[in-house]
């Protein structure tokens, strides 16, 4: 195994593994903040890995009022399916139940320009029940659908995108508070210095990493025993080293493989900075799984 330093951090010698999804971008607007983050939190719910939830979201920032068509304050989320049809229904399902729900909000499309376009208000309007109503405001196409609070306005079609999922990097640390520090550390760089990319797990950090299949049961995933600290000892193909106790894996979706590489850089430069951390690493199968490859080596050079 090659290892080249970071500061003081060891760093593996080795690549992030990147596959290519179906995303949609969504603004979510609201009467004040509370109701967005609320709204945002709602619809990203349940879909850390598409491995077992049934799509990969989350929030990508909060926006303000002269961001947004209508001038409210709103909330950026992205979506991420393997299919576009599969990504219309996750849209529609969570735009439905947890947007058009929640008090105050409205729901427009925050990916311009895209040649493929998934009708999601337009799936959307017959909630209505006949009483909806097709409407040009802001410069878009919208549907206003009448809701015992007032009108629930979302976009008749919102644009979808060939995105960037699987980014990834693992902190490998002493014990469970410098490893936790570390992660936090990284996510909350990336949040305030990369626009475009989501991190859907938890909190941004996943402490049960996965491996293709299993080595007993016929599962899809099981977990990522060459990096579980408690089984190094009994594996002699373990992959955690003597010092490290604690491993968090940050995983990361883009809008683009350009917005995807630069958080890994921000967070790994973050995380490594936290004392406690030993050795910096990332997952991959060997380049047979996804279409994108990421050398820490390289990534840290730019």
């Amino acid at each position: 195994m090659a290892i080249f330093n970071y500061g003081k951090v060891e760093i593996e010698d080795t690549f992030a593994e990147m596959f290519s999804m179906w995303v949609g971008r969504v603004l979510i607007t609201a009467e004040n903040e509370k109701w967005a983050r609320v709204a945002a939190e709602v619809a990203t719910g349940f879909a850390s890995s598409i491995i077992g939830s049934p799509a990969e979201a989350g929030i990508e920032r909060l926006v303000s009022a002269n961001e947004t068509p209508d001038g409210r304050v709103g909330a950026l989320i992205q979506i991420y399916h393997r299919t576009r049809s599969d990504l219309k229904r996750q849209m529609v399902a969570r735009i439905g139940q947890c947007v058009m729900t929640c008090p105050t909000t409205a729901a427009f499309n925050a990916l311009e320009g895209t040649l493929r376009k998934v009708k999601v208000g337009r799936s959307l309007r017959f909630f209505g029940d006949g009483f909806q109503r097709r409407d040009e405001i802001y410069g878009r196409k919208v549907w206003r659908i009448p809701v015992m609070e007032g009108e629930f306005i979302v976009e008749d079609s919102f644009g979808v995108k060939r995105g960037i999922a699987g980014g990834n990097f693992l902190i490998m640390a002493r014990d469970l508070k410098s490893g936790l520090a570390a992660a936090e550390a990284a996510v909350n760089a990336i949040y305030k210095n990369v626009r475009g990319v989501i991190l859907p797990f938890p909190g941004g950090i996943c402490r049960s990493g996965s491996k293709v299949g299993s080595l007993k049961y016929k599962i899809p995933a099981s977990t990522n025993h060459l990096y579980c600290p408690t089984l190094r000892d009994t594996q002699p193909d373990s992959k955690v080293p003597k010092e490290a106790n604690t491993i968090y894996e940050i995983v990361i979706n883009g809008l683009g493989l350009s917005e995807v590489k630069m958080a890994m850089a921000e967070g790994i430069k973050a995380a490594a900075e936290v004392p406690g951390v030993v050795r910096i690493s990332a997952g991959n199968y060997g380049g047979k799984l996804g279409q994108y490859n990421v050398y820490l080596r390289d990534l840290l050079k730019e």
